[in-house]
């Protein structure tokens, strides 16, 4: 845990001294200026928790020094302690008026020093919680405004399309089999249920993209302080696996060819396994059932490359251009309807791991999307 840093403002170097020795130098990191200026001069290199600041002192006093810091934006919540040998009530209250928060008289207590020091770091640390949360609500907004233009295009008008038409499925397959459940046979039955599943799981799909990416959005405005580096992604086995699953899923498994490397990259199993599906199902919407989908995975000096490889319709320059503006590529082409988040999903992860997408058109037709990650160094043994 690091030490809160002390400012020691004082003209007299053996006055640090003893405050060094009143405090502790075990608790807090003490650090010195002899000046107003060199004050100044401290507050823009280190991160001041809190500031004792003599008053007496030549050039510019203990209150010019401290009506500097409490205007300035950036160090005005810094808790200052002025100490002074001054008693009179005028002169204590211009310390206030300067903006100190506290006060002390010369001799210093130790008992009294260490109680005040103590406090003000105290509704210090509360306030710097307080104003992390609201950091953070206010890059969630901005993140919302950031996206606001493209939601009101494309992702506007097809939210409601991928919303009603599973909801409706559900909603007309429920109603006939509650109004006709007695005249059908199990055939009849069977195929309603089974309708009425599949669009519950339309709905399910895209209501978890949706918190996919927004999560993966606030983590790119907020990372998490826990080291990347640290994750174990899944081996090649693994890798195959989930691969195999989602081709089975889309009825294609005949159609997918792998050609792992032993190499794995640096990110956590279930990213891996978010930014694969992602990419599989887009290039088994966009291509047609009997033509191939290749992937390939190898080591490329420090790095993790995997390219996902189809024979289907190119994905175009000006596409690729609108790719964080939910654009759903070439609409009217297709049947499927989706709401163009796959690709952004994918980036974000990517970004999150510091890594690169690039996506390329083949000459004979079809797309190429490669993506880069940091390359693992050591195989881990959590995952098979």
């Amino acid at each position: 845990m690091t030490m809160p840093i002390i400012l020691v403002v004082d003209d007299e170097p053996r006055n640090f001294d003893v405050v060094e020795a009143l405090l502790g130098y075990q608790t807090y990191e003490l650090q010195y200026a002899s000046s107003g200026k060199e004050a100044l001069e401290n507050l823009a290199m280190f991160p001041i928790a809190l500031i004792l600041l003599d008053v007496m002192m030549p050039t510019m006093d203990g209150i010019e020094v401290c009506t500097q810091i409490k205007a300035n934006k950036d160090w005005a919540m810094i808790p200052i302690i002025m100490v002074t040998a001054l008693t009179s009530k005028y002169d204590l209250a211009r310390c206030l008026e300067a903006g100190a928060d506290d006060f002390i008289s010369k001799p210093v207590s130790a008992l009294e020093l260490k109680a005040r020091v103590h406090s003000l770091l105290r509704i210090k640390t509360q306030y710097d919680q307080i104003s992390e949360l609201a950091q953070l609500q206010r890059n969630t907004i901005d993140l919302l405004r950031q996206n606001l233009e493209a939601l009101q295009g494309n992702l506007a008008a097809s939210f409601p399309h991928e919303l009603n038409t599973p909801l409706n499925g559900i909603i007309g397959g429920l109603s006939l089999l509650l109004e006709e459940h007695t005249t059908m046979d199990a055939e009849e039955r069977q195929v309603f249920l089974q309708m009425t599943y599949e669009s519950a799981l339309r709905l399910h799909k895209t209501t978890q993209k949706f918190l996919t990416y927004t999560k993966l959005e606030l983590y790119l405005q907020n990372p998490e302080r826990v080291p990347l580096h640290g994750l174990d992604g899944p081996k090649p086995s693994a890798m195959a696996s989930i691969m195999k699953d989602i081709a089975d899923s889309e009825k294609r498994a005949k159609d997918l060819q792998l050609v792992l490397g032993e190499a794995q990259g640096v990110i956590s199993y279930a990213d891996f396994t978010t930014l694969i599906t992602e990419l599989l199902e887009n290039a088994f919407k966009f291509s047609s059932a009997g033509s191939p989908i290749q992937v390939v995975s190898q080591a490329i000096a420090d790095q993790f490359v995997m390219t996902v490889t189809n024979q289907g319709r190119s994905i175009t320059p000006e596409e690729v251009q609108k790719v964080g503006a939910f654009q759903q590529f070439n609409r009217q082409l297709y049947e499927q309807q989706g709401l163009g988040l796959g690709l952004k999903i994918v980036m974000s992860i990517i970004t999150k791991y510091d890594g690169a997408l690039n996506i390329s058109t083949l000459p004979e037709g079809g797309t190429c999307i490669e993506f880069r990650l940091p390359l693992l160094q050591e195989a881990s043994e959590s995952h098979p």
